[in-house]
């Protein structure tokens, strides 16, 4: 208790006894004895008033004994599964959480990883990919100010995340491997590198990447088939020495419509693995050419990335122009770009039926966009912004991916306030400032069954530049500006039904597909019932699953479906609407590419850590040495904390009782 505290408590003593002297002795010349019992009240009932104000406490000094932490991280992947050590794994674990003594030095915590680290509840080893780097870390920032040492159990195949051969852990890790260390012959395709899109009777080119990994030479065959017909075969040596290849190969778009494609290369004769020499492929056919017009008021360097971006596609070719006087054969063309449009533009939008994209700027007329009845208007003033991007995942008009938007220099426009018809669909929003606005920066729209976008803001060329930069690659920027004309383009008719689905998925990945429905005035409806029926093309197996409404669209997720084709139907309940559809699972799996663990990588983690691996038969032997290292000790803290010496309830009760004893005997003998 404090000295202070103890002044307070003398100092309501003694105020306590001047005040009941005063009331009950002072200029009484008789004192009966009730007086005295009146007086002893009054002062107890206000030393427990000042007590219960004073509040008086005392510390209470306690000691907590804080043992290490022993974090076990175990790979819950289909790796495990793979290399048949699940059992093995579970007898590790046990081992682990059930010695007594470790117990007793560590506070024992066990995770499970994938691509992501969960706390440990059961074992699947069913996850898709295995992300080491991204587990270690976790834990790292899980346990940020206590001493710790991580067990890591694990083939030491990593198929995503940063490469945890470069980690350097603050704290010692001790992998147990996992699975067969022995080094097989074996050759894979690792990677397969091919547009989506392609024009009917054009070529196409695949690009494969093999990679052997073994002792000596050997000779394979590279094939490439479609519809079960071989199309391109080569043979190809490899070696110790030479161990990769790149093969790039064109290909003729034949038919029309989406097209499944197989990469494989033919088995050694002492290859384990075989799952990875074969990989799919699919590709779009469109039997279409598109001329497109991109018409500017001014020169600008964003004139260049677009046409750059669009004429990415061959099959498309762009003419640029600048408003004057100069007449254009606007029928020549399948959409139009417009440039920061201005006044001149007034006869061009009033010739143009079809598809168009705006861009504006700091030179755009919007006097002359709010009077067009386009579903945009801007109380634009005569002062400049600089907006960034928040990419939205639920825009469903086309598939876009996120390239790194936010990212991305801002785009400068003039500064006022958007409105916006129902119709729109919104790409991108607004940044401001570091704000997140709720207005578009990149939007589609669709009225009368034409359709339109707009960029609101000039300097996409930045993007471009900022797009390879980031990538070493212009194909990302340009198949985002592709993916806007190949919207444009279409003279297609909005359907109020739209599915978005990918055309092929890897094994045992969950599969996404997203539906947006509108109604007969090409509103969103959140009212729908939507119900997917997905068919196996082969077995004719039949699965339903009901849509559920996230956001401003409908979604559903798949899972368990087994390597195959696979066709769907996308129904509205009560409504004669269906969308028709297909997809492939393919039989690849990256988490079965491996024929051996990766003991090299593990013991450059363990060593960069201080750490030590260990093979699964030496679990006795890690436990032993966690035991017996000195780094690990119980740390005893000592923790003061407060408590008051008094319960406020009982003294106010106390208070309230002493205090109407007194009353009561005062009127009782009449005294006031």
């Amino acid at each position: 208790m404090q000295s202070t505290t103890l002044i307070y408590i003398v100092i309501t003593v003694l105020c306590s006894l001047v005040i009941a002297f005063f009331q009950y002795f002072f200029k009484e010349k008789k004192q009966p004895k009730i007086v005295i019992a009146l007086f002893i009240l009054k002062a107890l009932s206000l030393f427990l008033i000042g007590l219960l104000l004073i509040n008086p406490k005392i510390d209470i000094v306690a000691t907590q004994n804080i043992k290490p932490k022993l974090s076990v991280l175990i790979d819950n992947s289909l790796s495990t599964r793979f290399f048949k050590e699940e059992e093995k794994v579970k007898e590790i674990l046990n081992i682990i959480v059930n010695n007594e003594e470790l117990n007793k030095k560590y506070q024992i915590s066990n995770f499970s990883f994938g691509n992501s680290i969960k706390v440990l509840d059961s074992l699947s080893f069913s996850e898709t990919s295995t992300n080491i780097s991204e587990a270690i870390n976790s834990v790292d920032e899980l346990v940020k100010n206590n001493k710790k040492a991580t067990i890591l159990i694990t083939d030491g195949n990593q198929t995503s995340g940063n490469d945890y051969e470069f980690l350097m852990p603050k704290d010692k890790v001790f992998p147990i491997v996992l699975g067969d260390t022995t080094q097989y012959q074996d050759v894979q395709i690792t990677q397969l590198n091919v547009n989506k899109y392609s024009y009917i009777k054009n070529k196409f080119p695949v690009e494969a990447f093999l990679l052997y990994e073994g002792k000596g030479a050997v000779s394979s065959v590279f094939t490439l088939s479609h519809n079960g017909k071989k199309i391109y075969s080569e043979r190809i040596k490899l070696s110790s020495e030479n161990p990769s290849k790149t093969i790039t190969v064109n290909l003729t778009s034949k038919e029309k419509g989406l097209q499944y494609y197989q990469a494989s290369i033919t088995k050694l004769k002492k290859e384990k693995n075989t799952k990875n020499n074969y990989k799919s492929f699919s590709v779009e056919v469109i039997d279409e050419q598109t001329k497109v017009l991109l018409l500017s008021s001014i020169m600008h360097p964003d004139l260049g990335a677009i046409k750059k971006a669009i004429e990415s596609n061959k099959q498309r070719k762009v003419t640029i122009e600048v408003i004057g006087n100069k007449q254009l054969n606007l029928k020549e063309y399948q959409f139009y770009v417009f440039y920061q449009p201005n006044f001149y533009f007034r006869r061009i939008f009033e010739e143009v039926s079809s598809n168009f994209l705006v861009i504006t700027g700091t030179k755009t007329d919007w006097n002359l966009i709010n009077s067009l009845n386009l579903g945009v208007k801007k109380n634009a003033i005569n002062q400049f912004e600089n907006y960034g991007a928040i990419y939205n995942d639920s825009f469903l008009t086309f598939m876009q991916d996120d390239i790194g938007f936010e990212e991305f220099p801002p785009l400068r426009d003039k500064f006022g306030k958007l409105r916006l018809s129902n119709e729109t669909q919104i790409l991108l929003y607004q940044k401001l400032n570091g704000i997140n606005l709720t207005e578009p920066l990149i939007t589609s729209l669709e009225k009368n069954d034409v359709k339109y976008a707009f960029i609101f803001g000039e300097g996409i060329w930045k993007w471009r530049s900022a797009s390879y930069l980031k990538d070493k690659t212009f194909e990302n920027f340009d198949t985002f500006i592709s993916n806007i004309a190949q919207y444009l383009a279409s003279n297609k008719k909005r359907k109020r039904l739209e599915v978005t689905s990918k055309s092929i998925y890897p094994a045992n990945a969950i599969i996404q597909i997203s539906a947006f429905y509108v109604d007969r005035n090409y509103k969103f409806d959140n009212r729908a019932s939507l119900q997917l029926k997905i068919t196996n093309s082969k077995t004719k197996e039949v699965k339903v699953l009901p849509f559920s409404l996230t956001n401003n669209a409908y979604q559903v997720s798949v899972e368990g479906l087994l390597a195959g084709d696979y066709m769907y139907q996308v129904s509205v309940e009560n409504q004669n609407i269906n969308k028709y559809g297909r997809f492939k699972i393919s039989a690849y799996q990256i988490e079965e590419q491996f024929t051996n663990a990766n003991s090299n990588k593990l013991q450059k983690l363990a060593k960069n850590s201080n750490g030590k691996l260990v093979y699964s038969n030496q679990v006795e032997s890690l436990i032993s040495n966690l035991l017996a290292d000195k780094d690990y000790f119980t740390v005893q803290k000592s923790i003061t904390t407060q408590k008051s010496l008094i319960d406020w309830k009982w003294i106010l009760v106390l208070i309230a009782s002493l205090l109407s004893i007194e009353w009561f005997v005062r009127k009782y003998y009449g005294k006031t």
